[in-house]
């Protein structure tokens, strides 16, 4: 029997390299020579071998400063033939965002929320009154968004395959008996809370999310894959994901079983299943490029405006992206962890986007996805990867990654930023 396992793709010695639309540089407050360090540090993490695919999109004062991809969308993966077919990675390559869809889920709350359609306070069984069974009845949306909703996980061994069945899967949360007291104990939520939200949002608008996605958010901002689960004609687009990195029974898979219920091989198998691409996963389907991923951030840090639109008011992004405590013990992912009602938020003098990242707000995805924006240094980033790396040689490079956007993106005057921030800091200096 195999115990462990180390995989890595092959790397080619000329590094193919798509280019999207970048700003002049001049436009972005940076230099050639910092864009080239941060750009670098990703030709870096993809030598590793770790990624068979990578796509980063840095916005720096609304300006795009990079946006590339690089490596192969299929066909260059640890297990794949020396004569497999091989597709190149595109910036435009639909890449599944995992628990990144969280924040996206998140946000379409806070709409609703600002809508009056739903109020973050109620209880889920003012809406779902079902779900009131075993002390859950006055769990609250709040609660849910926060990460203390006690339904991290549902207890018991449950088929992979029941991940498909989205009735199955709200019956189950339906009758599961909460791990803690609603409010009382940080775990994170890998994919509970997003079924939850989800049918409150689908019960409350009457239409599935993937038409609310669009009409509210995909729609409005010229997306042109954003949404849960992936349309059949962007299929032959799409990135496949791969299992790399070193990982063991009973080290990285027994880490995985305990936040996500299934180990490293199981998880990236199910995501690669086209059933899993027909389905609405509020946690963890949303496709999508890093170029978009990117563009939604900035329209956040922009007080939800982009262009002439107004897709969320500043108010809601401001609440949206509050502290809901300091650092505590998350339960689930065994790590202290920061969160607002929907976003993860970085740290000083560390985070878990780099270093000096106390202002920023965003979320990480399975594995080594990792998308957010920093106030104080006016930069939106998606950096979106298809090697589903726990632990490996890529660890370095990806710290290094975190520390040449912060150390060559610098902290810019508040009064600079615009929308809410802008606003935000104008108030705070005539108290």
């Amino acid at each position: 029997m195999k115990f462990w396992s180390t995989n890595t793709s092959p790397i080619a010695d000329d590094l193919v390299t798509d280019i999207g639309n970048e700003s002049p540089i001049a436009l972005t407050g940076m230099s050639e020579a910092q864009k080239q360090k941060i750009w670098s540090a990703i030709e870096q993490l993809y030598r590793t071998g770790n990624h068979p695919q990578i796509s980063f999109c840095l916005r720096r004062q609304g300006q795009i400063v990079l946006n590339r991809s690089i490596g192969f969308a299929t066909g260059n993966g640890p297990d794949d033939l020396a004569f497999s077919a091989k597709r190149l990675a595109k910036t435009t390559t639909p890449i599944c965002l995992f628990s990144a869809s969280k924040l996206v889920t998140a946000m379409l709350v806070h709409l609703l929320d600002q809508e009056g359609a739903l109020n973050l306070l109620d209880p889920i069984s003012h809406y779902i009154p079902e779900y009131a069974k075993h002390g859950k009845r006055h769990t609250t949306i709040f609660h849910l968004l926060s990460h203390r909703g006690g339904i991290p996980k549902v207890e018991g061994k449950i088929a992979p395959e029941t991940l498909f069945d989205k009735a199955q899967i709200l019956q189950l949360l339906y009758d599961a008996k909460p791990m803690s007291v609603s409010g009382s104990k940080l775990a994170y939520h890998a994919v509970t809370a997003g079924y939850i939200l989800g049918e409150v949002m689908e019960r409350v608008t009457q239409m599935p999310l993937t038409q609310l996605l669009h009409e509210r958010i995909s729609e409005p901002m010229g997306m042109r894959c954003f949404n849960y689960g992936l349309a059949p004609e962007f299929r032959d687009e799409v990135a496949k994901n791969y299992a790399t990195g070193f990982f063991s029974r009973m080290g990285t898979d027994q880490y995985l079983r305990h936040v996500l219920g299934a180990d490293l091989q199981t998880t990236v198998d199910l995501t690669n299943d086209a059933r899993f691409m027909d389905t609405i996963s509020p946690a963890a389907n949303i496709y999508t490029s890093a170029e978009e991923m990117g563009r939604f951030f900035e329209m956040l840090l922009n007080g939800g405006q982009y262009q002439d639109r107004q897709i969320f008011s500043p108010e809601t992004v401001f609440r949206a992206t509050l502290p809901t405590s300091g650092y505590l013990m998350d339960r689930s992912l065994m790590i202290p962890m920061r969160y607002a009602l929907g976003p993860m938020l970085g740290g000083d003098p560390v985070g878990i986007f780099g270093p000096m990242t106390g202002q920023a707000f965003g979320h990480i995805g399975f594995s080594n996805i990792m998308c957010w924006a920093d106030p104080k240094r006016d930069i939106s980033v998606s950096l979106l990867s298809t090697g589903k790396s726990i632990v490996g040689t890529h660890i370095p490079p990806l710290l290094n990654v975190l520390y040449q956007i912060s150390t060559q993106c610098p902290s810019l005057e508040r009064q600079r930023r615009r929308g809410v921030f802008a606003s935000d800091q104008q108030q705070a200096e005539k108290i």
